[in-house]
């Protein structure tokens, strides 16, 4: 078995695998991730969610700034002599020096079928796309974008109203098996890693807030899609009144009737025109500075009228 480990990772995606990895028996040199940022109104320093479940379990923990030209960080971990590097979510691109450090390799949990959704965001733009159904990816990291050799892949079923926030979570444990697996099937020489074909590639970039701006002239499912694939950041939003309004809930409905971005009330429900022939059923809506409300409760309290329109 694989037991000298070095793990480098940040976000709550990371943690399921950490965890795992210490029950099933290896043993964790170290743990690297990002250091601690101002989050929050009062921009008080935050550990990661990386941070916070090593030194619950008691592991050492390193937070450097930089690595790729960092002599100590270096040779902290050449120190170390880790068989692997396992790294999920690290935000960081890894140096080749450091590349060829284990005798392993860098081993990577990418959370799509690769080469389907290489970069930053791949769990939300395969929902954000449509897609039934997306992955895991265990993989030998080199100095490209996600574009190392396949080690292990497993699929993972996107239910029709899952959103990033609720699809996560269950990738981030069933990622964790993977990895697990895939540590012992490679020490024990039973995985023969695979070339990516790079003409199948396709990318999830990095999110932006401009993102989650509602493009009424998309049709009403595709709009559906990335409000459910941008939970709950940058989430979809609109303009109503020269004020920005933030679309919590909506439903995709087929209505030729309404122009695209034009409102339409009916019986305290609220609708609007998206591409030709379709519409969105908006459900639960959140006024600049006020707060979460329904459909209704925005008719009524802001005597919301046919005809007017969003956007702009």
């Amino acid at each position: 078995m694989v037991t000298d480990l070095v793990f480098c990772g940040t976000p709550r995606f990371a943690v399921p695998t950490l965890e795992a990895l210490v029950q099933a028996g290896f043993r964790l040199r170290l743990v690297v991730t990002q250091p601690d940022r101002p989050r929050g109104r009062g921009q008080e320093l935050a550990a990661s969610p990386v941070k916070q479940a090593a030194l619950a379990l008691g592991l050492p923990v390193s937070q450097p700034e930089k690595i790729k030209d960092n002599p100590d960080f270096r040779r902290q971990l050449e120190s170390l002599a880790p068989r692997a590097i396992v790294v999920v979510g690290y935000g960081r691109l890894i140096p080749p020096w450091m590349l060829g450090l284990p005798p392993l390799g860098n081993i990577n949990l990418h959370a799509s079928l690769l080469p389907q959704y290489r970069g930053a965001a791949p769990i939300q733009w395969a929902i954000a796309n449509g897609e039934s159904v997306t992955g895991n990816t265990t993989m030998l990291l080199n100095e490209g974008l996600d574009t190392g050799d396949i080690l292990l892949q497993e699929e993972i079923r996107i239910a029709p109203q899952d959103t990033a926030a609720t699809l996560g979570p269950r990738m981030a444990e069933s990622g964790a098996r993977l990895m697990v697996k895939t540590l012992r099937e490679l020490e024990a020489g039973r995985i023969r890693p695979k070339p990516q074909d790079s003409s199948r590639a396709t990318l999830a970039l990095i999110l932006t807030k401009e993102d989650g701006r509602i493009d009424f002239q998309r049709p009403a499912h595709e709009l559906f899609n990335r409000m459910r694939g941008f939970q709950p950041w940058p989430g979809a939003f609109t303009v109503f009144r020269g004020k920005n309004l933030a679309v919590h809930t909506a439903a995709p409905v087929e209505r030729r009737d309404i122009p695209p971005g034009e409102l339409r009330v009916e019986q305290g429900r609220l609708f609007v025109g998206c591409a030709p022939g379709t519409a969105l059923e908006f459900l639960e809506l959140q006024p600049e500075g006020k707060r979460h409300m329904t459909a209704a409760d925005l008719v009524n309290g802001y005597r919301v009228r046919s005809g007017e329109k969003l956007g702009g």
